[in-house]
């Protein structure tokens, strides 16, 4: 016995060293055949998929977004699989099996927000903004667009919570604050109220139309353009490239103005204090000639009116039309300027005067004079009108009035009559009712 030992000793050690490689050698090998594997699966998927992009734009986005995160998925499965084929369980590979587990929450969550990025661009693409009438466009795109970032928010916080649960200390702390919850809860509600407010505004602002992406809008004195609607703040692109931050309550809880509510056609006004000397028909066949030599009219309305008259000035107002809130300010300057050349070179009359009236010196005897009486001035009146006539003034066959005279004057001034006798009668109906059943 004592001679065969030292013989079997080298065997034993041999055997030991070969199982040693053995147990190195073998899961090297698998972990590169399984990168080998899913890379050649990945690449296999994305010719597939882009044979289908020729004739799909989806699936091209879908491609182009979703290669890297599928690869990812592909080598985080592939490599779990070859490490389990390829050992036993032991610590090291409780270890690597629970970074893998992380791995794979983290590259399938990726692999859905780019799902969500895919679905967005397939809506952009449907409903596209430019086009004339797009306000059902831009209410869609807002809304996908929110939609998403809701979407990649809660992935976010789905995927921090599952990494979280893997680890046993973390389970023993979340059973033990959801014992807790109802204290947590208010607490956590009272230090996030307000960002909780914003979110929950942001989520309101997108699905109830209230503003939506590329919508002209006043607020706090500044004119702009929706520019960006996210959960938590809206950002306004002012006129003069300035970008307004607001949060999201801002907007359900301050009055605001939408210039495309509904349309993008608005009216502009250009108001001027002039002379009671002002040739007012003259001055509305000027507004009609500058009106019908420009392209920023759109031919809707196109009116000169004096508004007031006291004062010592005549203040003349001229209302015009234009397809959106850019190409108004454009015409209510263009208006302008030319009604005040137009007054300059044929009605210098009409620019505006201060009036001084003096008064005779005391007399220097006992008796006091009689002041003179100033005659009464009269104002040139246009032919054939008086107080009685009810005809309608015109220049060009453009009505000068706005909510009466003409067709389209009274159609305008149907929106601001109110909601109409009947339904009068029967709020008052209604109230009567109430109050008869009140004890």
């Amino acid at each position: 016995m004592r001679g065969v030992l030292p013989l079997l000793l080298p065997v034993a050690t041999d055997e030991s060293v070969a199982d040693d490689v053995q147990g190195v050698v073998v899961p090297t090998l698998s972990l590169l055949a399984a990168v080998v594997v899913a890379f050649l699966a990945a690449t296999l998927l994305s010719v597939l998929v882009r044979r289908v992009a020729r004739k799909s734009a989806v699936a091209a986005d879908l491609s182009r977004r979703s290669r890297r995160p599928m690869r990812a998925v592909l080598l985080v499965v592939a490599v779990w699989i070859a490490l389990r084929l390829s050992t036993d369980p032991s610590d090291w590979t409780w270890t690597v099996e629970h970074v893998l587990l992380i791995a794979l929450i983290i590259t399938v969550a990726w692999l859905i927000g780019s799902l969500a990025f895919v679905l967005e661009d397939a809506a952009l693409q449907r409903y596209r903004i430019d086009v004339a009438d797009n306000r059902h466009a831009r209410r869609v795109r807002t809304q996908v667009q929110v939609l998403r970032r809701i979407t990649v928010a809660i992935l976010v916080l789905c995927a921090i919570a599952a990494i979280l649960l893997t680890f046993p200390s973390a389970r023993t702390l979340g059973a033990s604050l959801l014992a807790s919850a109802g204290l947590i809860s208010i607490v956590a509600g009272l230090a996030a109220q307000s960002s909780l407010a914003n979110v929950f505004a942001g989520v309101q602002l997108a699905f109830t139309d209230a503003i939506r992406v590329d919508d002209v809008v006043v607020v706090s004195d500044q004119w702009g353009r929706i520019e960006e609607i996210t959960l938590t703040y809206v950002v306004v692109h002012i006129w003069d490239d300035r970008r307004l931050i607001l949060p999201s309550t801002y907007f359900t809880t301050t009055p605001f103005e939408n210039w495309t509510r509904r349309a993008a056609d608005l009216l502009g006004t250009v108001e001027l204090d002039v002379d009671w000397e002002v040739p007012v028909e003259a001055m509305r066949t000027e507004l009609t000639r500058l009106l019908q030599d420009t392209d920023l009219w759109d031919r809707r309305v196109g009116i000169l009116q004096v508004t007031d008259a006291v004062g010592g000035m005549v203040r003349v107002r001229a209302l015009a039309s234009a397809v959106d809130a850019p190409t108004l300010f454009d015409l209510r300057c263009y208006v302008r300027e030319g009604l005040v050349g137009w007054l300059q070179r044929e009605a210098p009359q009409s620019l505006p005067k201060t009036r001084w009236e003096g008064t005779a010196p005391a007399p220097t005897s006992g008796r006091r004079a009689r002041p003179e009486t100033a005659p009464t001035p009269t104002l040139p009146v246009p032919g054939g009108w008086s107080a009685d006539d009810t005809q309608t003034i015109t220049t060009g066959g453009q009505d000068a009035r706005l909510f009466t005279g003409s067709i389209d004057a009274l159609e305008r001034s149907r929106h601001f009559s109110g909601p109409g006798q009947d339904v009068i009668d029967e709020r008052e109906q209604s109230a009567g009712d109430t109050e008869g059943r009140q004890p």
